[in-house]
Order: structure tokens, then sequence, then C-alpha cells
């Protein structure tokens, strides 16, 4: 099978054909091909997919181009994780939105606007080459904001493009862990959107572990997202929230940490990756060595604000290594062998949630087998995950619109409707800051 890797120069790359190199039964994948607009970024990811693959029998073959049509033509299935504007612009849309007081996060409020509204115009393109060139193709989507995109391009692919992330797969993961429960034998009871989801029970033997773990202060402290939302809040919501709800529910202190630190994420990532991309053209550089390096020094700093903020320590060891490239794999052999299999992921809503129509894309446990991704039905949302799922679909919505029509009108109410944006003004101010900055933007008029 022909696996495509859109963004092919991206630093995480090797995660996913790292996973590939441990898969050994039939029908798996024999040939990677690499995608990127950036040359150097292509040569350096495959130096280190070659390292990965010494002395592995009958590791995928590794090729590499720049051109999207080669890529995409043949494929058996598409892997999107492309970044227009880069690193910098992922910076600039920080940079601009705390400059007026207000997140700039790349998947959530102003800065997730702004990536989407440059990001949706390529995406669609993408689907559309996809549908000319491989039609038989499966898409996986992770390029962000993921529900966003995934949505975007399922105008155009209907089912056979799927959304993952890894968010909610490591909080099931910890959660199950703390109660003493395999991950693999627990179904997580997991619903809402990309990143503004809540796992709202953890069956293990159809018994829910779920309030025992909420009844214990303890066995709250013991985890991520335990400390850093804290006990009493995790009791008064009666679930546990996927992480990024933290810009929600404490979004005034998310905001002074951001603009108290020295730098952004975004900024963190664009100087440490500039300085891995660089190293690893030498062609005396041990590759594999400095991006594991990089890699590990990546993870331990994810969302370091937040839990600086909730005084909720370093991340947790076992948390570290990462964790999508496993959703993909998994995806992959459960389409391509018919093995069925249960996966968290972002698909069309169907009818999963009554709050939202057929076409909206949702983060679900889906039922995964030959035929695709079948989200399984779930309970309602609790009122106070309905107003804000509600509120942000409304919001990306405005999004899709804006990028089909180029209405420069429409991106403002995209901006002015996000819960965490409370002024029009300032949401013209924000489309003004990033059509400044971003020439990917130069559409909306």
């Amino acid at each position: 099978m022909k696996l495509t890797i859109l963004g092919g120069g991206g630093f995480r790359v090797p995660l996913v054909y790292g996973a590939l190199l441990g898969d050994r039964a039939e029908g798996r994948v024999t040939r990677v091909v690499l995608h990127d607009l950036d040359p150097g970024r292509l040569r350096a990811i495959t130096r280190v997919l070659h390292e990965q693959a010494a002395r592995v029998p009958g590791a995928p073959e590794v090729s590499a181009t720049t051109d999207l049509d080669e890529a995409l033509r043949g494929a058996d299935f598409v892997f999107s994780a492309i970044r227009v504007g880069g690193l910098q612009g992922r910076a600039d849309d920080e940079r601009v939105a705390l400059a007026e007081g207000v997140l700039g996060q790349e998947t959530v409020g102003a800065g997730g606007i702004a990536y989407g509204l440059r990001t949706v115009p390529v995406a669609v393109d993408i689907a559309r080459r996809v549908a000319r060139l491989a039609p038989d193709a499966w898409v996986i989507n992770f390029t962000n904001p993921a529900g966003l995109v995934t949505e975007a391009m399922s105008r155009h692919l209907g089912d056979r493009v799927v959304g993952i992330c890894d968010s909610p797969v490591g909080l099931g993961r910890r959660i199950a862990r703390v109660l003493g429960a395999d991950p693999g034998e627990a179904f997580i009871d997991y619903v809402g959107l990309n990143h503004l989801g809540w796992v709202r029970g953890l069956r293990v033997d159809g018994r829910d572990e779920l309030p025992r773990l909420l009844a214990d202060p303890a066995l709250l402290g013991s985890f991520e997202e335990g400390r850093l939302f804290g006990a009493d809040w995790l009791r008064s919501l009666g679930a546990v929230p996927n992480e990024y709800l933290h810009y929600y529910y404490f979004n005034r202190e998310a905001v002074r940490a951001y603009r108290q630190a020295d730098r952004t994420r975004g900024a963190f990532l664009r100087d440490q990756q500039a300085r891995f991309y660089a190293r690893v053209s030498d062609p005396g550089t041990r590759a594999l060595e400095v991006w594991e390096r990089t890699r590990a020094e990546r993870e331990a700093t994810y969302m370091a604000e937040n839990r600086q903020t909730a005084g909720a320590g370093e991340r947790d060891e076992d948390d570290l290594s990462g964790g999508y490239e496993k959703v993909a794999l998994a995806l992959m052999r459960a389409i391509a062998r018919d093995e069925r299999t249960t996966l968290i992921l972002n698909v069309r809503n169907r009818t999963t949630l009554p709050v939202l129509d057929a076409e909206a894309v949702v983060e679900v446990p889906c039922l995964v087998d030959a035929n695709g991704a079948h989200p399984v039905a779930v309970d309602p949302l609790p009122h106070h995950a309905t107003g804000l799922v509600c509120a942000v679909k409304a919001v990306e919505r405005e999004v899709l619109a804006a990028a089909e029509s180029g209405s420069r009108a429409t991106a403002v109410k995209a901006f002015a409707l996000h819960p965490l944006v409370d002024s029009v003004t300032v949401a013209r101010r924000l489309l003004d800051g990033y059509t400044a900055v971003h020439p990917a933007l130069a559409y909306l008029k």
C-alpha cells in the first residue's frame, strides 16, 4: 500500500514512520511518499527516516517530492499534516491576538480562526485533487484546526476523510491508568468537537468507573487534567474535560500567563525547529539522535504555561511518548484489513448529537471497519457543554463561509462570535492585524 504524507517535511513525521516499522502483517504500508513545499525540510526528515529504517528488514520504501499531484496519484491513504504559513505563522497568530488581550493558541480562539482562514482554502484544494487523482484513497487529517479542516474536506470527500487527534486518546489513557484499568479494554465515553470535548464515563466490563475517580480527591490529583482543572471543578462538571478546555474555563489566567512568558509556544517551536533543521543539514550529524532529543524537549514543554497557572507541575513521563501516530496506524489497519476497532475520531455527525446538523464534524467514539468510521450513539450533551459546542461550531461555519466567499465581513463575524473574543471592535482589529502579517489572507475582501 502507498501512504502519502502531506507536510512530509514536518517534525513529527518520524513518529508515523516509526509506527509503520513495527507493522509486519499483510496489507501493511510498503511505500511512503513525503510531500512538502520545502525541499530542505524534506531532505532532513528523509535522513531521519532512513536512519530509523536501518537494520529493519522490509521497512517501507521512502521517497520525497515537491509535486503534489505526483504524491497523490495512486495513493491508498493520504495523511494530511500541513501547516500553512509555517511556525512563523503560528507565532504571528499568537502575537497579534495577545496584543489585543485575547488568546492566540493555534486551534482555540482568535489564533485558531486565523489559522483556519488561511488553511481551509489549501485543504479544499487538496481534497479536490484527491477526489480526482486518488478517488479510492482514505484521507486522515491531522492538520489543525482538525475538526474545522476535516469538515471543509468532507464537503468534497464525504466520509473518506477522517480527522484524528491524540488529545482524547491521551486523556482516556490517563484516566484508565489512574483507575487501574487496561486502556485497551475500556470504553471511553467522550463527546464534543476537536479540542472541545469531555470524558463523561469510562466503562470496564459494562461498569462506569468514572464516578469512583470523581469521588476521590487523591486520585483526581494524581493525573494531569486533575491537577490542571482542580478536583472541585471536575466534580462540579461531573466529567473530565479535554486539556484544551483550560483555555475556556481559566481564560484570563491563561492569557495572563502567555503574555508574561518569554516566548509564545509558536515562537519556541519556530526557534527550536530552526535549530533542528539546521543541524540535520550537516551530513556528519546523526539525524535520528538530534530528532529524538528535540522531540523530548518539545513534549516536556507542552502547555507549560497552563500547567504553571494551575500549579500542575511537570508532565508525567508516560505522557511524553506522543500518540497520534498510533491512532493513525490503528485507523489505517482497521480500514485496510477490516479489523473492527473503536477509536475517538473526527467524523460527520449524522444523528449522533441532535443539537448539530448531520454534516457537522464532531469528535466521538467510532466503530471502524473496511467501510470507514461510523460514529457510535452517545447520550445528549449536558447543558453547559451544549452551549460551548454550539457556539464554537457556529464560529467554524463562519470560517468556512468566509473561506468560500472571500468575505471580510464574514471573517470579522467569525472572530466576533467566538466565546473568547468579547468585542466586535476587537474582532475587526484582529483581522486587520492578521491580514497585515499573513499574505495567505489576501483573498479576504
